[in-house]
């Protein structure tokens, strides 16, 4: 059926949206309102004067700029869901969340829904053929975003902080258990195959693998479980668990919290590896580097995606201290973006 004929008002914000720089056409309008991303054709005017409110039309204006690439919107949508927190617009927060999670899976042949539950041995060898299905055809980068920073730094002679992560989260050693921890979460491989794949990929530090292992000794005495706090402890189902139970003022507020960082971030970085040494050293040497940013759950130049960002909210709303931490990084970055460059 063809589109009707653009309305005067759709046509009005047409020119609004122009006049700010940017280039919209009324299908896009359309397709921003069914997505919720844009308020309904109704609310676009005032009631008194009926001209266009201007916060409607730079969310239009907004929308046109991360468009103008031709990109999906991605996470950024996300943002406009919470910001507005209706019932209707957090269901589709919700939704969108817990999918990016299941993506990769169903890009792999993997059915989240036919993950086998229990202890048996023909679960355990069902989810650990899935887990394998996972990494068919897949290649392990030489280097993840921290190391090909202290690479670029150990070429430019200057000097990073030291991590306080393994090496190479992407390591081939890491890889293995760590689809199997998506699977079947933490039950399935235990803390010493976990702590012997880190020895793995992490050969020139023998001191941070022993701290682990004096930390989950010490953990074991006092009778906690140093892993139930892990994002991955339940594995996939624990994740989407934690997305479809979270109360929606707060999950609305990790999104925020999390997608502004990342902008955040994303702005610092790029001008910072090449001009600003000692401010990329003030990042670094932060604990939410390692918490955050090493261990990728911040999209940074393209990397991660949703994927990052659902991790990132997960640990917004369930890991003690992790929000509170994001906050004060945030707080950090204000700081440095507010810094003039140097001459």
């Amino acid at each position: 059926m063809a589109r009707t004929k653009p309305s005067a008002l759709e046509l009005a914000m047409v020119t609004a949206v122009k006049e700010r720089g940017f280039t919209v056409s009324p299908t896009q309008l359309e397709r921003w309102r069914t997505q919720l991303w844009l308020a309904r054709t109704a609310d676009w005017t005032d009631l008194e004067t009926g001209e266009l409110r201007p916060e409607v039309v730079h969310r239009a204006a907004t929308l046109a700029g991360i468009s103008k690439t031709g990109r999906k919107i991605s996470w950024y949508g996300w943002v406009f869901w919470a910001i507005d927190a209706t019932p209707e617009s957090t269901a589709r927060l919700r939704a969108a969340v817990a999918d990016a999670f299941t993506r990769p899976f169903r890009g792999a042949g993997v059915d989240f829904s036919q993950i086998p539950k229990g202890d048996s041995d023909e679960a355990f060898d069902a989810r650990r053929e899935m887990a394998a299905r996972m990494l068919m055809d897949r290649s392990c980068p030489r280097r993840d975003f921290d190391g090909a920073l202290r690479a670029g730094a150990f070429g430019a002679k200057f000097e990073l902080p030291p991590s306080r992560s393994v090496s190479n989260i992407f390591h081939r050693a890491l890889m293995g258990p760590g689809a199997r921890m998506l699977i079947g979460g933490i039950a399935d491989i235990g803390f010493e195959e976990m702590a012997e794949a880190w020895a793995a990929a992490t050969p020139g530090n023998p001191e941070m693998i022993e701290n682990i292992r004096a930390v989950q000794r010490d953990a074991a005495l006092a009778g906690d479980d140093s892993f139930a706090q892990f994002p991955l402890a339940h594995g996939l189902p624990g994740l989407i668990r934690a997305i479809q139970e979270a109360d929606g003022q707060r999950l609305c507020a990790a999104v925020l919290a999390c997608t502004k960082a990342t902008t955040a971030l994303t702005i610092l970085v790029p001008h910072v590896v090449a001009n600003e040494p000692e401010i990329l050293r003030t990042l670094m040497a932060d604990e939410m580097w390692d918490l955050w940013v090493r261990v990728g759950f911040a999209p940074v130049l393209g990397t991660g995606g949703e994927a990052a960002t659902a991790m990132s909210v997960v640990q917004h709303l369930h890991f003690p201290g992790w929000a509170e931490g994001l906050e004060r990084y945030q707080a950090l970055m204000d700081t440095l973006l507010a810094q003039p460059p140097s001459v």
